[in-house]
């Protein structure tokens, strides 16, 4: 989790924003994604070779981003990327991972009917 004191953020590790919702966090909360062959693959290692791309592992933000088509600009890369292996990848992780930003708003909404 990112916190800010005064301008100042302070963070325990590497913080990356999420081509979906454009949040903030730590690298560790979020997925690597790469392009092979054109299509859009999730890199849980971490290892795979070439531009890298940071996800929620959360399939609300995986279809704001392909509704924003962040994708292509993400990849600096021309045209539609197929997703469908990410998408795959979340749909064996869950519907909602915790620590997704889409799950901190609802335990919000819960504490907090205004």
């Amino acid at each position: 989790m990112v916190r800010r004191r005064g301008s100042v953020f302070t963070h325990d590790g590497p913080v990356r924003t999420c081509i979906g919702c454009r949040a903030r966090t730590l690298s560790s909360e979020l997925l690597r994604v790469v392009v092979v062959d054109g299509a859009v693959v999730p890199d849980t290692r971490r290892r795979l070779p070439g531009r890298g791309a940071w996800l929620h592992p959360d399939e609300g933000c995986l279809r704001d981003a392909e509704k924003r088509r962040a994708f292509p600009r993400a990849f600096r890369v021309q045209g539609p990327l197929d997703a469908d292996r990410v998408r795959e990848h979340l749909g064996q992780l869950g519907k909602q991972v915790v620590g997704s930003p889409h799950d901190r708003q609802e335990a919000r909404k819960q504490v907090d009917p205004s």
